[in-house]
């Protein structure tokens, strides 16, 4: 089997072995490691670490930390095969996948990083000896949470906001895909990295943040992940009075209009469905289709479906790998079951695949009723709605129906249709003619219950900045 790096921590640029729990691997079950989890005196000795390494971080030059991080994303470029690797390894995802995601989030880090460098504030004009400046300061220590379904990606988001803008912080990644996070605090440490100003730790997610997020150490929260557990979390932020960006779960709609291509349209939403094995929060899931395509988009979205090849992820053949633990495996049968009861057909998939591993075809579901669940319910998995309307006034209407706005998508070939989308559909990432629902240039976040707060882009980094403005009156 392809090598797995030993679990640990990193505290105060020194790493850290602890007991902890086992991490398996979806393909078969077998146990990778072990993850260690971090005691109470662990945490403490992060905040301590990290509230140094915040006066050494926000002080040193922006040019000289854009260096530093720079330099971290090459090492990781060098390093992408050993990362993908481990991230197939524990999450599942085919290897070219992992690779995307470690260049992805290597993007992501490059841009921030640059875009560190211009943190600008403002002099507002005023009268002859007075002089009103706006700037713009790191915020302070970071405790950040990320998910289990991008290893590398999603903490790296995290970790360049913070640093690029000049903060200190302490990640608290999945326990189960840990060795992407790991691996990407590694590269910052052989990057040379100050001590204190990154620290990674493990452990029971619910004890961490419940110590972590009241400290007064900690001036910001950042947290991916259902909306259930960010609203506990944004509630305990805002007991403490901590602002804190929130990107939480979506359905995403697909609106397919009367004048696109519905044979080209479906292959597409086929091949973004299938990615990660639909276990993202911007996965494209509810698609409604205008009824003069419908049996089209329908036919041809089934076909290419049932042709995936699913298998481990370690084959280059296979195009989705397994789901990411049993628990998925279970929300898509009783997501699947409750459909079928109430109407729904079955166009392909619609079991698991063998018994040992976590797999699940890709599951397409035809005229749905909207008491079904999966209407409602986010799935994150490989499910996919596919509906008739009769006319772009209802498809926005029904993609605007429930409390999610993460990401949404349309397929069109008219500048009015996209007009009217860009006007009315209701989220933070819209993306018509493709499924891509950001890159690192571009602010990513939500709207509703899809939370608050940006990654990514100009806003996203100024998230992890606070305003001051100086009012000064020359001496007279």
């Amino acid at each position: 089997m392809a090598a797995y790096p030993e679990l640990q921590m990193y505290i105060n640029g020194a790493w850290k072995r602890a007991d902890g729990q086992p991490v398996l691997n979806p393909a078969d079950e077998s146990t990778l490691g072990i993850v260690p989890h971090a005691t109470r005196n662990d945490l403490d000795a992060a905040l301590a670490a990290a509230a140094e390494g915040h006066r050494v971080w926000s002080r040193t030059a922006p040019a000289k930390r854009a260096e530093i991080i720079l330099k971290a994303a090459r090492l990781m470029r060098d390093r992408v095969e050993e990362m993908a690797t481990a991230l197939t390894l524990e999450q599942g995802k085919p290897i070219a996948q992992a690779r995307l995601e470690i260049l992805r989030g290597c993007d992501i880090v490059e841009w921030d990083a640059n875009e560190g460098r211009r943190v600008y504030g403002r002099v507002i004009p005023s009268e002859p000896g007075m002089r009103h400046t706006v700037l713009r300061q790191p915020i302070g220590v970071v405790a950040a949470f990320s998910p289990w379904n991008f290893p590398m990606s999603s903490p790296g988001r995290k970790v360049a906001g913070a640093l690029s803008a000049g903060c200190a912080i302490i990640l608290k990644a999945s326990e189960e895909t840990p060795a992407g996070a790991m691996l990407l605090v590694k590269a910052f440490h052989d990057a040379g990295l100050p001590p204190g100003v990154l620290n990674l730790v493990f452990g029971v997610p619910s004890d961490i943040s419940e110590h972590l997020i009241p400290q007064p150490t900690v001036r910001l929260v950042t947290f991916t992940g259902s909306i259930p557990v960010g609203k506990r979390l944004a509630e305990l932020a805002g007991r403490h009075m901590k602002p804190a960006i929130m990107e939480l779960g979506g359905h995403a709609p697909v609106i397919v209009c009367d004048d696109t291509n519905p044979e080209r349209s479906a292959a597409t939403s086929v091949i973004g469905k299938s990615r990660n094995a639909g276990q993202v929060c911007v996965s494209p899931t509810r698609f409604f289709v205008h009824e003069k395509n419908y049996q089209a988009f329908l036919a041809t979205f089934a076909e290419k479906a049932k042709a995936l090849k699913v298998g481990d992820g370690l084959d280059e053949s296979n195009q989705m790998g397994p789901l990411a633990n049993h628990r998925r495996i279970e929300a898509m049968e009783a997501f699947v079951a409750d459909a079928k009861d109430k109407g729904a057909k079955i166009m392909a998939g619609g079991s698991r695949i063998g018994n040992r591993g976590y797999y699940f075809p890709l599951t397409v579901l035809a005229d749905v009723p909207d008491t079904a669940r999966v209407m409602s319910e986010e799935p994150f998995g490989p499910l996919a709605i596919v509906n008739p309307v009769k006319s772009l006034d209802e498809a926005i209407e029904k993609a605007n129906a429930l409390p999610y706005g993460l990401a949404a998508y349309a397929f069109t070939n008219s500048a009015r249709y996209a007009e009217e989308l860009a006007e009315r559909v209701e989220a933070g990432n819209l993306s018509i003619n493709h499924l891509t629902a950001s890159i690192a240039e571009t602010p990513f976040g939500g709207v509703k219950e899809s939370g608050y707060g940006r990654e990514g882009g100009t806003e996203g980094l100024e998230c992890y900045t606070v305003v001051k403005n100086v009012s000064h009156l020359m001496a007279q």
